[in-house]
């Protein structure tokens, strides 16, 4: 993981050298109601690029992945009838992997370099 002294959590872009690091901790945060197999590390490699607002439809596509398996081909009258505790199940590290194909990056490679190229020449606020 790369780690700098500059962490501004505000800014619409995230500088690069401090991806990996970013969204280690913001997948840390998230870590509850996952089972022991998630690799956070594995997944902070995996969504190098990727957004805050990316990183949390991620984790929210990832939560809801087990909620499906557990729904699919009932009729609505059965899910409607089934408790909440059968629904809130854990989320796996398949459920991640899942997630991170269907959840593309926002930020293009080309955003963050002008973004960087502006921050060299003007600064931060």
């Amino acid at each position: 993981m790369v780690q700098t002294t500059h962490t501004t959590w505000y800014r619409l872009y995230t500088v690069t050298t401090w991806y990996n690091y970013t969204q280690y901790h913001m997948l840390q945060i998230i870590h509850s109601g996952v089972v022991s197999d998630v690799n956070l590390e594995e997944i902070a490699d995996l969504i190098v690029g990727y957004s805050g607002a990316d990183i949390t439809n991620v984790c929210r596509d990832a939560a809801m992945m087990s909620m499906r398996r557990k729904i699919e081909g009932l009729r609505p009258d059965q899910i409607k009838n089934m408790r909440k505790e059968e629904l809130n199940l854990p989320t796996t590290m398949e459920d991640f992997r899942l997630a991170i194909k269907k959840v593309s990056k926002s930020v293009s490679n080309d955003d963050l370099k002008k973004y960087e190229e502006w921050m060299a020449e003007f600064g931060s606020i």
